[in-house]
Formats: structure tokens, C-alpha cells, sequence
């Protein structure tokens, strides 16, 4: 069974500063591309960021673009997101999704990142 476990969010001040973080299990991590998307209140569903297998490659929304990194641990199974220059706009659920835009996409509980002064 797939599982998606985020952590690492919270409460903070707009300029602060937050590390998500995604441990998977259930399939073989390092074959997969991985995502994080967020959805704020009342709103769908957004693409944050994505990266590929061996994390060559990254994307990023231009929303977030210089201000968040993407990374992944393919030994710990864990992909990561590190939130910097935080705004109010950037206040959601967070989570890590696999097979984001198909069919077969999963993802996690997710965590909640609340920026306010």
C-alpha cells in the first residue's frame, strides 16, 4: 500500500521560513518523479513544485519560483520542500503527491503551512 507522510508544517511570520518533508513507503521511491501541491482555503488544487527520479530535474510554479527548493533523499525515501520568503498567499494544506495528474495519483494527509503575522 502507498503511504505519504508530510510533516513540518506550521505557524509562521511572513519572511519565515519552513522544511516540509515526505516519507514514503509502499513502492520504490526512487523510480518515481514526485510532486508537492497545495490547496488554500477555498480554492483547487496547485502544482508547487515537482522533481524527478534521481532529481535532476525541477519545477517550480511561478508563484514560488526563487523562494522554495525541492529536494529528495532516494536512500530515506523522503522528498523535501523548503519554504523560504514566506507570504500570506502561501498559506495551505501541503502535500507530497505521486503520479500527480493521473489516474492513479496519491498523496498524503497533508500538513498545514499558516503564514500571518
Amino acid at each position: 500500500e502507498v503511504q505519504l507522510v508530510e510533516s513540518g508544517g506550521g505557524l509562521v511570520q511572513p519572511g519565515g521560513s519552513l522544511r516540509l518533508s515526505c516519507t514514503a513507503s509502499g513502492f520504490t521511491f526512487r523510480l518515481y518523479p514526485m510532486n508537492w501541491v497545495r490547496q488554500a482555503p477555498g480554492k483547487g488544487f496547485e502544482r508547487v513544485s515537482g522533481i524527478s527520479e534521481g532529481g535532476t530535474n525541477t519545477y517550480y510554479a511561478d508563484s514560488v519560483k526563487g523562494r522554495f527548493t525541492i529536494s529528495r533523499d532516494n536512500a530515506k525515501n523522503t522528498l523535501y520542500l523548503q519554504l523560504n520568503s514566506l507570504k500570506t498567499e502561501d498559506t495551505a494544506i501541503y502535500y507530497c503527491a505521486k503520479n500527480w495528474g493521473s489516474p492513479t495519483m496519491t498523496r498524503g494527509q497533508g500538513t498545514q503551512v499558516t503564514v500571518s503575522a
